[in-house]
């Protein structure tokens, strides 16, 4: 191992970077907030400005991914389909296997430019959690309770603000149809209910939760253009795709296949074609995913989508900001301090390690809600 990826591990390297991270939140969020004065007179201009406010944070999980731990992702798709894809607005289905399924996506979606526009639906609570959780409300994600009536309006009110943005800011919004995480005890559950139902058996995702994607389809047609199915998956034989793996340096490689699909493709003539539809489409997902079991890759055609600097570049500002002031202070502190002084800056690190640490483990799959086993037996027993 060498000299560099030693300091790559190191504590206090890792505190440094989340400390950037909150820090450059802070200012970007309180931004978020001011910019709201703008939403009753202009709201395209509060978008584009939220646009850029988002890329300024977001960015740094991408420089963690590509920069520091050197990661590499292999696109799968056609000539064609890359051409288009962050050209236009699209509605991006993905399973979530992993912890770190999503950085994947946003390292592509930061080479391709797509990246702070990128919305998520997600569980009512996440725009509760500091900086990223803010983000997501200020630029507009889709927040949902799992109470049906109430999400529903949800997704039918927010979507009609989807594409009111101006030319040139395309929206990709992200939908984990699964509605959970992937954990064993899940998928277990998952199988129990297409035994149950007839479905067919599916080895590497969960059953998919039709209800949000039929609502989306119906708002989105007409107004976003493209589908774009994505499936992740890691070597075996690499390092554990975790996003504390990433902050220790370690270089992942993931394969991402994305296939683009027409929306108006998609039957919407009754609820149960179109869920027949999502079935069969995470079907052809799963069969794909065994396919990379067996291979290491994924079929089709394998790009490298190049590098851009824009996020490297970002985080040395960020960097230069809030590390000049906070060097300053530390000194001044241990050269002329007290004591007293000397152990609150101690006791601020170790309070900043227990944040961090606490952020990291938002990502992990085993802190995952419940959802995917309660729901899956509650259809199970409606079945019987």
């Amino acid at each position: 191992m060498g000299l560099f990826q030693q300091i790559k591990g190191l504590l206090i390297m890792h505190l440094l970077i989340g400390y950037i991270f909150v820090m450059s939140g802070l200012i970007v969020t309180f931004l978020m907030l001011c910019s709201c004065i703008i939403w009753p007179w202009n709201r395209h201009l509060y978008r584009k400005i939220n646009v850029h406010l988002a890329y300024a944070h977001w960015s740094q999980f991408t420089f963690l991914g590509q920069w520091w731990a050197g990661s590499e992702v292999i696109l799968y798709t056609s000539n064609e389909d890359l051409k288009l894809i962050g050209k236009e607005h699209i509605l991006t289905i993905m399973n979530h296997k992993f912890d770190i399924d999503w950085l994947i996506a946003w390292i592509l979606a930061e080479r391709l430019q797509m990246l702070g526009n990128t919305k998520i639906y997600g569980k009512q609570i996440l725009k509760y959690v500091p900086l990223i959780g803010w983000a997501w409300y200020f630029t507009e994600s889709i927040f949902l309770k799992r109470q049906w009536d109430y999400d529903k309006k949800i997704i039918q009110k927010d979507l009609q603000q989807a594409t009111d943005y101006p030319e040139g800011y395309y929206v990709t919004l992200l939908l984990f149809p699964e509605g959970t995480r992937f954990t064993e005890e899940k998928h277990k559950a998952s199988l129990e209910v297409c035994k149950a139902k007839g479905y067919p058996l599916l080895k590497h995702v969960l059953l998919p939760r039709p209800k949000g994607f039929i609502v989306s389809i119906q708002g989105l047609k007409g107004h976003f253009p493209t589908i774009l199915n994505c499936t992740v998956g890691f070597p075996k034989d690499g390092p554990a795709p975790t996003l504390m793996s990433v902050i220790q340096g370690k270089s992942l490689i993931g394969h991402f296949h994305a296939e683009r699909i027409p929306i108006d493709s998609v039957p919407t003539e009754t609820d149960e074609a179109c869920a027949d539809w999502l079935r069969e489409l995470f079907k052809r997902k799963d069969d794909l995913y065994e396919e990379f079991v067996q291979t290491g890759k994924f079929p089709g055609p394998s790009h490298i989508v190049p590098y851009r600097i824009n996020d490297l570049v970002m985080w040395i500002f960020w960097a230069l900001i809030t590390c000049i002031p906070l060097f300053y202070i530390i000194g001044s502190l241990f050269i002329a301090g007290t004591l007293t002084q000397q152990a609150l800056v101690v006791v601020v690190a170790i309070i900043m390690s227990i944040i961090v640490r606490w952020m990291i483990s938002v990502t992990e799959i085993h802190k995952g809600s419940e959802y995917g086993k309660v729901t899956s037996t509650l259809e199970n027993k409606k079945s019987e």
